[in-house]
């Protein structure tokens, strides 16, 4: 069952729209990126590089991209694939490799998994959607082992000279795109302007250095639109 935090708030408001658009988020991420989606996954797959026979975690695994390149570039690491939409953990189950990956719903505010378990954490899209980013980032710590690393992919406010033009594809593109591809205009309504709304990639770096990670970097895609945010757990 749903935890009663994934219920509440915020929290039932996004767990409701990942319930809604998982029959078409694939196809609905490749349209938004033109392609790119994929690519950026396989990316954080690699950047996470968890040590050889270890235990990698895929929080907001979504419909498993992240999880199953995971499984398929580091097949001596055992990958459990975390969401806490029933229904996109259902689409990850299905699709072919997925097998490799463990499969469980929890909610990344209250993982239940014991402190340092984990070589490395992977994620996607999931910081913008949480009630309380510093409780979510926590818990990643806490289960993190010293020397880990965690790889995040999110979406970005854009900014600089390209901002007003992104800003305006945003607000009218993507809503228009939900409508079009998945005939769901107004869920693409809440992750366009979500997406507006969230934390810079300066102030996600500043929460995870406050918390004690350390060699954190990132990487801008997409005209500014996304990032790929990555940092090791101090010993």
């Amino acid at each position: 069952m749903t935890s009663d935090r994934a219920r509440r708030g915020k929290g039932s408001e996004v767990h409701g729209i990942f319930q809604k658009i998982a029959g078409y988020y694939d196809r609905m991420n490749f349209v938004m990126t033109l392609g790119r989606h994929e690519k950026w996954c396989r990316e954080v797959a690699a950047r996470v590089a968890p040590a050889r026979g270890g235990q990698l975690l895929d929080l907001a695994t979504g419909t498993g991209v992240i999880a199953l390149e995971a499984a398929r570039r580091h097949p001596t690491v055992t990958v459990t694939g975390v969401d806490f939409s029933e229904e996109m953990l259902r689409r990850a189950k299905a699709k072919p490799g997925a097998g490799a990956v463990r499969w469980q719903h929890a909610d990344a505010a209250s993982l239940p998994f014991e402190d340092e378990f984990f070589d490395g954490i992977t994620e996607g899209y999931l910081l913008r959607n949480v009630e309380d980013l510093d409780r979510v980032l926590r818990e990643q710590h806490r289960v993190l082992k010293p020397g880990g690393r965690l790889v995040i992919l999110e979406t970005c406010p854009p900014s600089g000279l390209v901002e007003p033009v992104m800003k305006w594809g945003m607000r009218v593109v993507v809503p228009l795109l939900g409508q079009v591809v998945a005939r769901d205009r107004s869920s693409y309504s809440y992750l366009e302007s979500s997406t507006r709304a969230f934390e810079s990639p300066q102030s996600i770096a500043g929460a995870l250095r406050g918390l004690g990670f350390k060699d954190i970097g990132w990487r801008k895609k997409f005209f500014g639109t996304n990032v790929i945010l990555w940092a090791t757990k101090g010993d």
